[in-house]
């Protein structure tokens, strides 16, 4: 697929579209409004930024998720719903409009080469990690949403079992295709999935997500007393 020079970028606060996920949006905001509306008249696509942390204006991260309109459904009060699917990372380059919303100049960022042997074993970790997680009861933050049956954009995305998102992810045999679809599952801090989306190898990504996953698993109420 030949990407644009330029995309529009909708900031939010807590949201990382990462490649092969899915994010549901709800949009009501009167510029994401027409953003929406002159995206599905054009190439359907949007780039999904994260406010910049600490900033007092509206100021998107550097490295943000470029994502295809999968679905898009329009209500009479002229909010939609909407399904994109990530493509690719991107750079944020010069803004090169502001109003009614952003439109900046884009460089895909593609992944780094990586040892293969290295990632291998990183992502071997992260299933333990995350087997515990499921073995301590901790919740998974944000629901999976099928990529065969998004279901419709104006529900909620169906939810999964605990076991049903491990055999999900087990069944993910690409160390790349792991890291980012299970950050996007599990980690609830911003900061945290940034992290994982600004890392260009896959290597750093799946250390990255085996550091946030035993600091999680440390801190639940339940590792610390059974630590006692």
């Amino acid at each position: 697929m030949d990407l644009p020079s330029e995309v529009p970028v909708m900031t939010l606060p807590n949201a990382t579209l990462f490649p092969q996920a899915l994010l549901p949006l709800y949009i009501f905001e009167a510029r994401y409004r027409q953003m929406l509306a002159d995206a599905l008249h054009s190439n359907r696509l949007l780039s999904v930024a994260m406010r910049r942390p600490g900033s007092t204006r509206e100021t998107p991260t550097e490295i943000a998720g470029l994502g295809l309109i999968r679905v898009s459904v329009a209500h009479k009060d002229g909010t939609s719903h909407l399904i994109l699917q990530g493509l690719t990372r991107v750079k944020l380059e010069k803004a090169v409009r502001y109003r009614p919303y952003r439109i900046h100049r884009i460089t895909p960022l593609p992944t780094l080469p990586c040892n293969t042997t290295a990632a291998d074993a990183l992502l071997v970790t992260v299933r333990e990690l995350l087997k515990e997680r499921v073995q301590l009861g901790m919740p998974f933050p944000f629901p999976l949403v099928s990529h065969q049956q998004p279901g419709p954009p104006g529900q909620s995305p169906p939810t999964f079992s605990a076991k049903e998102v491990i055999g999900y992810l087990d069944s993910i045999t690409d160390p790349e295709q792991a890291a980012d679809l299970v950050s996007c599952a599990v980690l609830a801090g911003g900061e945290d999935r940034q992290a994982i989306l600004e890392a260009l190898d896959v290597e750093t990504r799946l250390r990255r997500l085996a550091q946030f996953l035993l600091r999680d698993i440390k801190g639940h109420p339940k590792k610390k007393r059974g630590s006692n």
